[in-house]
């Protein structure tokens, strides 16, 4: 599996226009092939954290090559953002607990 952490900061003046693009951008990585999951994160100090899972590289890859994404995100330099940093990471391990009932069934 394959993880992009986006960690962002948005322009004060920049928000509107970024909340009215960010559902379709979330609409159309459901839609891409090997996609997994993601979900957005606001700190308390403004940073906005994005983690997206794709099923491996090559999916991965797709997403951020295609056309309607990297007209996106020169939006994003052009326009919203006021720093961001990308991390594309290969998960080497991964363990899950998740708690039963209350009643032990």
């Amino acid at each position: 599996m394959i993880v992009t952490v986006f960690r962002s900061r948005l322009k004060d003046d920049a928000r509107a226009d970024y909340f009215d693009l960010a559902p379709q951008m979330s609409a159309l990585a459901r839609t891409m092939p090997g996609y997994r999951s993601h979900k957005v994160f606001m700190a308390e100090d403004g940073e906005r954290v994005i983690i997206v899972e794709f099923e491996d590289e090559a999916s991965q890859r797709n997403w951020s090559l295609n056309a309607l994404h990297v007209d996106a995100k020169k939006q994003g330099r052009a326009n919203f953002y006021a720093e961001y940093t990308v991390q594309v990471c290969e998960v080497l391990r991964e363990s899950r607990f998740k708690t039963g009932p209350a009643d032990g069934s």
